[in-house]
């Protein structure tokens, strides 16, 4: 909202400078964000006329003017095609400074002679979108009668101060001129000025000649409507031209000017009808009907829908209430009489019409936050005022006035004693009651505390911690005394599932993945992509009631989806190696009366090659990589013993590179390369391996005792054991067989080498492994050694058929 210094000035006497102005407000809680000077820069700028045009000698692009600036007649060369003799201009003299900081010097053109430059409203710092491109680029035309000699900026308004403000959403008051003056007035305990309108009238009245009817008495709460006639089309006086632009809008004629310049006092949003284009002058307030269209003021064709309130006569819509006109109502110069539009419309109703219109607009955003019910008439009576003191039209007697309701003023009691109690400073009953009044509230004594009537104009304030607040900003935040806090205080801590979480990212980071986070939204589709069937209980999805797009429709039941998209995303932008996880929720319904269930997942997937460098080969991202990183964390969280189990049921992995992993009989997750299907779907020509674990799971499983054993005082013997096997025998089920006939004597087991192919017998393979052997109370032998690798090789060769390999 941008607020003109002088125009404040017509409601209440400001004796501060526009910036510590800026300062009173912003400490009360009226944000102003900037104040900018209009003009600023400009100098030695007056009005001229221009008494004559002649060609220049030397150029046919060139004309030579004499410009009267009063005291004396300028020779001025210019290249101007808009100027006439007669036109009133600003010319910057010699010694002249623009708003571009271009200084003015007397020159020759050609070898004529200029003592000046005539100015574009650019060139004197105005807003070329407040302009017509004609003024805004060419010489900018001052109305006939305007004074010569005179300081320009003093003309054109350009001696001002622009507040711009950052109001809070409930403030929707002080979208308005005369709302930002009373907080002036209140604050510097000034009185407020509103003079009621005054104008004559004709004998007829407007009651017999305009009907309005409101069928949709929960969306349009009011509508007052004024017949203006002998409307005479024409450009609004200078003055009013000013103070729009001012407020970053721009001048378009009488009858709109008045419209858009009472809703910057007032906050009251107004619309003219042509009256002679109304059928039977009738107004119908109703919601719109299937398949209604409309052309808005904007040429633009709009299909509108049930549920949305519209403006008609007995033809059709004319208007969409509260968002824009219609191009069949439009005034026009061939206009000869209006129907002056102030109504209130349900500002839920407006904010929904005009985000599915896609139309955003200075009313629709104060009919958004609320308007004054109560001041629908004084609008529409201030318009008809300007209209018929500026001679643009007579007014017919009386209004049409329609509400669904009693307007009446709420009643709030505020106790001094709460306000003290809540705001931690005391602030005697009195000062309140200076407050509340010199904020317009009618204030009331009532046994010690008071009762405030709330002006139809205060939407916001309903409650008593509401006055509470308006005693507070006005009586000033930098009062309340500085005081330590006290009572008992606790050291803060993270939850152990916090605890957890954090060392879970760290972990997976520092095992080179990196960390994503996507939308809860995905499209339907998404389960299409990762091969799931018709019936997998992943498809079971909440629905979004009005989703931003079907991109973006269903709440996600899986998070590999959202990283698969990360992968291509990336691997189209050329970056084709990669690991990224993501600790996130999903959503499982639960039925259509219950709120669905959140479930915080882990998932990973990864691409390509972990980074190498000259001593170290790059090492594939494959199914081993995220083992070993998922084995890392279990190991750091103390998870009880995982077990990897094959998988080959599930449709999104490849079914014989997949396990699934359990621990105490729970499943927590999966792990494998996606199905070749999937990344066909996903258009990824390379493999993905990926895991997604149920935290939650994780975490109950998680945080084990550690078991502290001692350094060994005795050394152990190492011995290696090849044996031969079948390729469908699990090499967990081999580990479990070498421990249990290792004993406790069998301290360590790893696998370290596997084989297959030239020696080996077909559907078979060689898997070597190392077996330490130690005990905690005496150095072994080689023949206790030999004795126990024999066990173990009997073991194998017993529940599996493995045979030794010499």
């Amino acid at each position: 909202m941008k607020v003109s210094y002088k125009w404040l000035q017509e409601f209440v006497n400001i004796d501060i400078s526009p910036r510590e102005l800026a300062d009173r407000l912003t400490l009360a809680g009226i944000t102003v964000e900037g104040v900018k000077e209009t003009g600023e820069g400009v100098s030695k700028v007056i009005t001229g006329q221009i008494d004559s045009i002649s060609r220049h000698p030397n150029a046919d692009k060139l004309v030579v003017t004499s410009v009267n600036i009063g005291t004396e007649k300028l020779q001025i060369v210019t290249a101007a095609t808009n100027v006439r003799e007669g036109d009133i201009i600003p010319v910057a003299v010699e010694g002249a400074k623009l708003a571009s900081g271009l200084a003015i010097k007397r020159a020759k053109l050609r070898g004529v002679e200029s003592r000046g430059m005539m100015c574009s409203g650019q060139e004197l710092g105005i807003d070329p979108k407040t302009m017509s491109a004609e003024q805004a680029s060419g010489i900018m035309i001052l109305p006939p009668g305007a004074r010569i000699g005179e300081d320009a900026k003093e003309i054109l308004g350009l001696d001002d101060y622009i507040l711009e403000l950052d109001l809070t959403p409930n403030r929707g008051d002080c979208l308005s001129i005369i709302g930002v003056a009373r907080e002036v007035a209140a604050l510097l305990g000034k009185p407020f000025r509103l003079p009621q309108p005054s104008f004559g009238e004709l004998d007829e009245k407007t009651e017999g000649q305009v009907k309005v009817d409101i069928l949709d008495r929960d969306l349009c709460r009011r509508f007052v409507g004024r017949l203006i006639k002998n409307v005479r089309i024409g450009s609004s006086p200078l003055w009013m031209q000013q103070r729009l632009r001012a407020a970053g809008m721009r001048p378009i004629n009488n009858i709109v000017d008045v419209t858009n310049y009472v809703m910057l006092e007032l906050g009251q949003p107004m619309h003219a009808f042509d009256y002679n284009l109304l059928q039977d002058g009738h107004i119908i307030v109703r919601r719109v009907r299937e398949g209604e269209k409309i052309i808005t003021l904007d040429g633009a064709a709009r299909d509108l829908t049930p549920g949305m309130l519209a403006i008609t006569d007995p033809s059709g819509p004319i208007a969409i209430a509260g968002v824009m006109g219609g191009q069949s109502t439009e005034v026009t110069d061939k206009t000869e009489s209006i129907l002056l539009e102030s109504a209130f419309f349900n500002p839920v109703s407006v904010r929904r019409t005009s985000k599915a219109l896609g139309l955003r607009s200075e009313a629709s955003l104060r009919f958004e936050k609320g308007i004054d019910i109560g001041g629908c008439a004084r609008a529409a009576d201030r318009a008809a005022q300007l209209i018929v003191e500026m001679g643009s039209g007579e007014a017919s007697a009386g209004r049409v006035d329609r509400t669904s309701e009693t307007i009446t003023e709420r009643v709030v009691q505020f106790r001094p004693s709460r306000a003290s109690y809540v705001l931690g400073v005391d602030i005697p009953g009195e000062t309140a009651r200076d407050i509340l009044t010199s904020l317009q509230f009618k204030v009331q004594d009532a046994n010690g505390d008071l009762l405030v009537t709330i002006p139809t104009h205060r939407v916001d304030v309903s409650l008593e911690v509401d006055l509470i607040e308006e005693v507070a900003r006005m009586y000033g935040y930098d009062k309340a005394p500085e005081t330590l806090p006290f009572g008992k205080s606790t050291g803060g801590m993270k939850t152990i599932e916090q605890a957890y979480t954090t060392r879970v990212r760290s972990q997976l980071a520092a095992s080179g993945l990196f960390e994503v986070m996507t939308y809860s939204f995905v499209h339907p589709r998404v389960f299409d992509l990762m091969n799931l069937p018709a019936g997998s209980p992943y498809r079971n999805t909440l629905n979004i009631q009005n989703p931003l797009s079907e991109e973006h429709s269903v709440m996600r039941t899986m998070l590999l989806p959202c990283l698969m998209e990360v992968l291509v995303r990336n691997y189209n932008r050329r970056v084709q190696n990669g690991a990224v996880f993501e600790m996130g929720r999903v959503f499982v319904t639960r039925g259509l009366d219950t709120q669905p269930e959140e479930k915080t997942i882990l998932a990973a997937a990864a691409m390509g090659c972990a980074p190498g460098s000259w001593n170290l080969a790059p090492a594939a991202f494959d199914y081993y990589y995220l083992k070993g990183v998922l084995e890392n964390l279990f190991s750091a969280l103390r998870t009880a013993p995982v077990t990897f189990r094959p998988e080959s049921a599930d449709p999104s992995f490849h079914p014989g590179r997949t396990a699934v992993l359990e621990a105490d009989g729970v499943r927590l997750g999966i792990l494998g390369e996606l199905h070749p299907d999937v990344l066909e779907k996903y258009e990824l020509p390379v493999k993905v391996t990926a895991f997604e674990l149920d935290f939650n799971q994780l975490l109950a499983l998680s945080g084990q005792p550690a078991d502290f054993i001692p350094l060994p005082k005795y050394p152990g013997i190492e011995r290696d054991l090849a044996v031969l096997v079948k390729k469908d025998i699990p090499a967990e089920g081999i580990f479990a067989a070498i421990r249990e006939a290792g004993g406790k004597l069998l301290s360590d087991v790893s696998l370290f080498d596997i084989y297959s192919g030239e020696q080996v017998p077909d559907g078979m393979q060689s898997m070597a492994f190392s077996l330490k052997f130690q005990a905690v109370d005496r150095t072994l032998t080689d023949a206790e050694a030999v004795e126990m690798t024999n066990a173990i090789a009997g073991a194998l060769a017993g529940k599996f058929g493995a045979e030794l390999r010499s």
